[in-house]
């Protein structure tokens, strides 16, 4: 019947699944809606040569929905997945003087989220807004996001944003794919990414560990609750929480040590040897990755929110709950103190002599770190900041909602195929000079068994895999 509309979910306890799936047919047009439950979802639609066959067509998306466990409900009884957005507090500096800011872009609402690459600097708030923008701080690109970022995460030259709807976006191409999707009943707190293999860690101090094809590969709960940490590398997966950092082996057999921290953890930063813990007992810990033995602690004046360090761990840097940021000598010598000037900063990394933080006020700012400027400021010297705006003519770009389609592949790209294999869609390559084994990273949403898609073009990944760059279109 024109104009009948299916509605089912599929959520279960405990089990993550938690998604709705719409139908809708409309004489010969048949528009498909499905997402997670409580958001908008994303919306395809096709148009049949008659009503008798967009009803067929219908009615074969419903069944396979139907045998895979999705049942007839009622749009809004069941509520969105739970999400804990951080609360924090910032107090003024009691430093004497100001750290050198050389420039500051204001993102319009907190903002916790920072990646600083060679060629860019990265920033998400919670408005769902990530922005881009070169070192001397001009605007390269917008990209608006479905809810608030997390954070931001890089895997060599993939950039990913981990949203508070569950999703973790690929930011690498021009329309922002969902790579990831979280279960429903995972309050997601950090993130962190390896050769696409993706570390969750959440309020109730559990640790999930997803691979390339957005599979469940083992989960963890650590003793303490709030895991605002979680770093990996290629021998262990390290876990901050309430009751201090506990490492993993990668592969999930074990767990191979715990160390008890001065207070929650709040925030950390790895290097190839060590871990840093910054806590709510104003101090960041270093911890060897090897048998989690503390080897320094450097000292704050307030509760720690963010660290990060200079390369091998020369200087440690720290950002409080007071608005004031530190750096320290590897042995926990604290070389200065000096306030943001804008706010606390709840993320931050350093490259090239300069420290990148994002702030409670939602700002990006770079600070000059250099031996001259930081003693210039001490005596009462900064620079004037450079206040960063946004052109209109930045582009914006947001996920797409639909599936491009086109009619021949010539000339436009590879060509990728959903195959079915013991029980689960994958996806390959069948374009010439492309390993046909290797599976492809794939978004999840659009998967369906037998469909062909034309992507701009396909990466080798170290995990192997192939990653998608580019913007990716139907073959019909």
């Amino acid at each position: 019947m024109s104009g009948a509309t299916t509605y089912l979910e599929l959520s279960q306890e405990g089990g993550g699944a938690h998604k709705f799936y719409e139908v809708t047919v409309d004489g010969t047009a048949v528009a498909v809606r499905y997402g997670r439950i409580g958001s908008a979802g994303q919306a395809q639609s096709s148009t049949f040569p008659t009503e008798a066959k967009a009803r067929a067509a219908a009615a074969k998306k419903i069944g396979e929905k139907v045998r895979k466990g999705y049942a007839p409900a009622v749009q809004g009884q069941r509520t969105a997945r739970s999400v804990t957005r951080r609360q924090v507090t910032s107090a003024p500096s009691t430093a004497r003087a100001v750290a050198p800011v050389l420039w500051r872009f204001r993102t319009g609402s907190s903002a916790f989220g920072i990646h600083i690459a060679e060629d860019r600097c990265w920033v998400g708030n919670q408005s769902g807004d990530v922005h881009a923008l070169g070192h001397g701080g001009e605007v390269l690109a917008h990209y608006r996001l479905p809810d608030g970022v997390k954070c931001l995460v890089a895997d060599d030259f993939w950039i990913y944003a981990g949203c508070d709807d569950g999703a973790v976006y690929d930011l690498s191409s021009k329309l922002p794919f969902a790579a990831y999707e979280i279960a429903s009943d995972v309050d997601i707190f950090w993130l962190d990414i390896r050769e696409g293999i993706l570390d969750v860690s959440d309020r109730d101090g559990g640790l999930t560990v997803i691979d390339h094809e957005d599979e469940h590969q083992w989960s963890r709960r650590s003793t303490g609750s709030n895991a605002w940490m979680v770093r990996r590398d290629e021998h262990a997966v390290y876990h901050g929480h309430t009751d201090g950092v506990t490492a993993y082996a990668p592969d999930g057999s074990g767990e191979l040590w715990h160390t008890r921290t001065t207070g929650a953890v709040l925030f950390g930063w790895q290097e190839d040897h060590s871990v840093y813990a910054g806590t709510g007992r104003r101090v960041v810990q270093r911890l060897a990755k090897a048998t989690g033995a503390v080897e320094a602690t450097y000292a704050c004046d307030s509760a720690v929110y963010s660290c990060a360090t200079a390369p091998g761990g020369r200087y440690v840097f720290a950002g409080d709950s007071a608005s004031s940021v530190y750096c320290f000598a590897a042995d926990g010598t604290r070389l200065w103190k000096l306030g943001t000037g804008g706010g606390s900063a709840l993320s931050m990394q350093y490259l090239d002599e300069r420290l990148y933080m994002v702030t409670t006020d939602g700002s990006l700012v770079c600070v000059d770190a250099g031996e001259a400027a930081i003693a210039a400021a001490r005596s009462g010297t900064v620079p004037v900041p450079l206040d960063i705006k946004s052109a209109a003519a930045v582009p914006t770009y947001t996920p797409a909602t639909t599936v491009t389609a086109t009619t021949s592949a010539v000339g436009t790209g590879i060509v990728v195929e959903c195959v079915q294999e013991s029980g689960r869609v994958r996806v390959h390559a069948v374009s010439p000079d492309h390993d046909p084994a290797w599976n492809v990273q794939f978004p999840r949403r659009i998967r369906q068994p037998g469909a062909r898609y034309v992507v701009d073009a396909l990466s080798p990944a170290s995990g192997g895999f192939y990653r998608v760059r580019g913007e990716i279109r139907r073959l019909v």
